[in-house]
């Protein structure tokens, strides 16, 4: 045991050691801090590499400044070979109670315990921590499978957690680590790289395509294939490829299962709804249900499909013939999503709203084009917004050089200000 703690020694900030954090990302430290002083267990969710091991060390480096004694900190984050003796939750009690006979620490003591899925049994010993009125523990989760909290755990915690998604840099975390103006210039540039944090320390293209590469199979071998005992990885592989081909088209799963049979393949409607679901699960891809705005329910059958990060279709499929309005469309999806709103596409009278973005007591109505370059074009995306008829916020958002003058209540926003305006 002295060895597994001398592991735990060294990747732990005791003894003067701080930990390095990256760019500070508050927009998700300040919502995670409004939580900090209870007993409810903060779990981070997100795919991997979009930076969630930085957030729980910028957290406990937060901790630290604010006068919390790093020896009463513990960090196990089995990503790291170090810990590949954690194989389930006995062996990691064994080492948490190790670490207090040897560390002595006084009063609350802060878990922070990352990838915590690859734990066998992770969930018994969180329930039980969570609820001990003896020791006082404060504890944080992360893990890359959006089903961590379902189930079980999510019936034995039931009110006593709450969970934020992690998604990879928005376009104001990329111009700061980037050191880069707010502009049109940088957003094209954004949109043609990508959000994941690492793809700034490359290079060059050829290295981030390796790395890219690396993710994406680690994602479906080891999160998926092994996980859902996949029996064909290459029709996995292959959907990915077909939705990232198709983000933000309306898709059906009988369209991509006649895709599919018509190249021959062997598949059928249950087979890639699951790997659909799957490849949600790790966040690879994010599903958009569509919303009749008239009947004001669920319309099933047709779906969006956006990537949580276009770095993979700049890097991985770059030969896919993407018009840049519909990777607008999915990095202003994805504002939505890391600004806290939850979308929806919307349909009234045959036609089509690109976003629906709810949270609390906000609604607004979202239609995204690449320019307002005509008339014709205009009065497409105005048109529709007009024959909403409430009183929500209503806004067009395109890349056009000048912001138009409202019409009938409906706003024209830049796209690289729409961060500013969702806050």
């Amino acid at each position: 045991m002295n060895d597994k703690f001398a592991k735990l020694e060294r990747l732990n900030f005791w003894n003067n050691k701080l930990p390095f954090v990256g760019l500070k990302r508050f927009l998700y430290l300040n919502k995670i801090e409004d939580f900090i002083g209870n007993k409810l267990v903060k779990v981070l969710v997100g795919q991997r590499r979009v930076g969630k091991s930085y957030l729980l060390r910028q957290i406990i480096l937060s901790l630290i400044d604010k006068g919390v004694n790093p020896k009463n900190i513990i960090y196990i984050n089995k990503e790291y070979t170090d810990f590949d003796f954690i194989s389930d939750y006995v062996e990691l009690e064994k080492l948490i109670i190790n670490y207090k006979e040897k560390m002595t620490p006084q009063g609350k003591v802060y878990l922070f315990i990352d990838e915590i899925q690859n734990i066998i049994g992770w969930e018994r010993l969180i329930n039980s921590y969570s609820q001990d009125f003896v020791e006082n523990y404060e504890i944080f989760i992360t893990g890359s499978n959006s089903e961590l909290l379902s189930g079980e755990l999510a019936t034995l915690l039931s009110g006593r957690y709450i969970q934020f998604e992690i998604f990879p840099f928005c376009f104001s975390e990329y111009t700061r680590i980037n050191n880069l103006e707010l502009s049109k210039a940088s957003y094209m540039q954004f949109m043609q790289t990508g959000g994941l944090p690492d793809l700034y320390n490359l290079p060059n293209d050829e290295t981030k395509m390796h790395y890219l590469s690396a993710i994406r199979d680690t994602i479906l071998l080891r999160d998926i294939v092994s996980r859902y005992n996949i029996k064909d990885p290459r029709l996995l592989s292959d959907i990915f490829a077909y939705l990232i081909n198709n983000v933000s088209n309306l898709i059906s799963i009988n369209n991509i299962v006649n895709y599919f049979i018509s190249k021959n393949r062997k598949t059928n409607y249950e087979t890639i709804a699951n790997y659909i679901q799957y490849l949600q699960n790790s966040f690879l891809i994010h599903r958009v249900e569509r919303y009749n705005i008239k009947g004001k329910d669920i319309v099933s059958g047709t779906n969006k499909y956006y990537i949580n990060d276009l770095s993979f279709k700049n890097y991985l499929y770059s030969g896919f013939n993407h018009r840049i309005g519909y990777l607008l469309e999915n990095l202003v999806y994805s504002q939505l999503r890391v600004s806290g709103f939850t979308v929806y596409t919307g349909a009234i009278r045959n036609k089509e709203i690109d976003f629906i973005a709810t949270k609390a007591s906000r609604k607004i109505y979202v239609q995204v084009s690449y320019l307002l370059y005509d008339a014709k074009t205009i009065e497409r995306e105005y048109s529709e917004l007009e024959k909403i008829r409430d009183n929500y916020e209503k806004i067009v958002v395109s890349l056009d050089d000048i912001k138009m003058p409202s019409r009938n209540g409906i706003n024209h926003l830049l796209a690289w200000q729409l961060d500013d305006f969702l806050r």
